[in-house]
């Protein structure tokens, strides 16, 4: 049943939020200030969901979504939202949960980190599925609200290169004798090769590996094979276990990684988001910093050629011996040491074990740092690191942890602002700075409803 709606704002998921005699109504399609024809699919008691039908009044935001799969692919949900409107929303977004969850105003708005808006997705996980009835082979992401495959030949987040291998990709795929057992191609661009690490359910024979390798000669890819676990991956070509990198220029670094290890997807961002921080950190060249949740040291290395010593805690066993061989090759091993620890359990005495630093980096997964904020809150004053910066893909985990470091740990909230890491989509990556002052005095506000 269609309705006519009028949208006041936007939610945390790009949707329009528009209500109905009391009832929020949240509206796929649509922008702030629009007036659209929708349809509800889903009604529960508190919401409904509908997306848009008709627009019969048009945001001066909107714009015209240039990839053909927008609409059905559930990668992107912005495309139609003016790219500078996107991150103006996502700020907002930011701005709302620091209120609401933590009961904290941003006291400075850092001006949002800007990248390329197309081909930006350097790392992505493409699902592949064999349709029987058609005799086809489907490579993409999958559809808005289901778990279908959806029928791309090309897609604009990805790099052009990757782009243009989806058609042939399906063509191999359904030339495969295990074609009906490849379930997904994770694809990592690193600065000097295209990795295709394949998830195969059944062996594959020397005639499927013969094909492999006749596609990854003719595109100049590199093939890595994945049977069973992740600690099946490996490439199918022995030689290139170690090519996959990104280059850190700024720093003089390059970065080795495999293409099951976390890394930012958006190398561009990344590079500025790396400057950033070690800017906002404003480390000393007598420092102690602390890089928790540290993966393959993005920011370890980096902080090691300003800093006297870094330690870098990650949860990743993997990881961190990544990070140790890199500190290694570039001749960081004597400013840098790496230990593994589950991060989301430490304790007070834990932190107060690790000595003193002067600066702490965190850079949690979307769970946040809940723990760590716990602990830098119970420290005492002259146990406690001057400058935190912590970097976020959550701003509602973020805005929770500023809130005990604020509330309770008498920190300051500096300043805080977006990273636009990945364009098209609703995720809000963020930076926010926060500072030690023996002696001030931070006032507490309730959240607010």
């Amino acid at each position: 049943m269609s309705e006519i709606l009028s949208i006041e704002s936007l939610d945390n998921e790009a949707r329009g939020i528009a209500r109905r005699d009391g009832k929020v109504v949240f509206v796929e399609g649509a922008l702030p200030g629009e007036l659209v024809e929708a349809n509800v699919y889903r009604k529960k008691s508190s919401f409904d969901n509908a997306h848009t039908m008709r627009i019969l009044k048009q945001s001066f935001m909107r714009v015209e979504p240039q990839c053909p799969n927008y609409g059905v692919c559930g990668g992107c949900a912005m495309q139609h939202l003016e790219p500078s409107a996107q991150v103006a929303v996502k700020q907002r977004t930011l701005e709302d949960n620091f209120k609401h969850i933590a009961g904290l105003k941003i006291p400075q708005v850092l001006p949002a980190i800007y990248g390329p808006t197309w081909g930006y997705r350097f790392r992505a996980r493409l699902s592949v599925r064999y349709v029987r009835k058609k005799d086809a082979v489907l490579i993409g992401f999958r559809e808005k609200r289901g778990h279908y495959v959806v029928d791309m030949t090309e897609c604009l987040v990805l790099p052009k290169i990757v782009s243009d291998l989806l058609a042939p990709m399906r063509e191999l795929i359904g030339s495969l004798t295990i074609k009906e057992d490849v379930p997904q191609i994770e694809v990592a661009v690193g600065d000097s090769c295209v990795v295709l690490a394949l998830r195969h359910m059944e062996p594959l024979i020397a005639e499927d590996i013969a094909l492999l390798e006749q596609f990854a000669a003719q595109h100049n890819v590199v093939w890595w094979t994945q049977a069973k676990g992740p600690d099946t991956l490996k490439p199918l070509n022995p030689a290139d276990e170690n090519r996959l990198a990104y280059a850190l220029p700024q720093f003089g670094l390059r970065m080795h990684y495999k293409p099951s290890d976390f890394t930012q997807v958006n190398y561009f961002i990344n590079r500025s988001l790396i400057a950033k921080a070690l800017s906002l950190l404003a480390v000393e060249p007598t420092d102690r910093v602390a890089d928790l949740f540290c993966g393959l040291g993005n920011f370890t290395l980096p902080l090691a050629t300003q800093a006297q010593e870094v330690v870098g805690i990650e949860g990743s066993s993997a990881l961190t011996d990544r990070a140790l061989a890199a500190a290694a090759e570039h001749g960081l091993n004597h400013k840098t040491s790496f230990s593994t620890l589950n991060l989301f359990e430490v304790d007070v005495q834990w932190l107060r074990d690790l000595g003193y630093f002067d600066r702490m980096l965190i850079d949690p997964p979307r769970e946040g740092a809940f723990a760590v904020a716990k602990a830098l809150a119970q420290l005492t004053e002259n146990e406690r690191p001057k400058r935190i910066v912590y970097v976020s893909c959550n701003p509602a985990t973020l805005a929770r942890d500023a809130g005990v470091l604020v509330k309770q740990g008498g920190y300051r909230l500096v300043c805080a602002g977006v990273v636009n890491m990945f364009p098209h989509t609703a995720h809000v990556e963020s930076i926010a700075v926060f500072e030690w002052h023996e002696g001030d005095v931070i006032p507490v506000t309730s959240p607010e409803a």
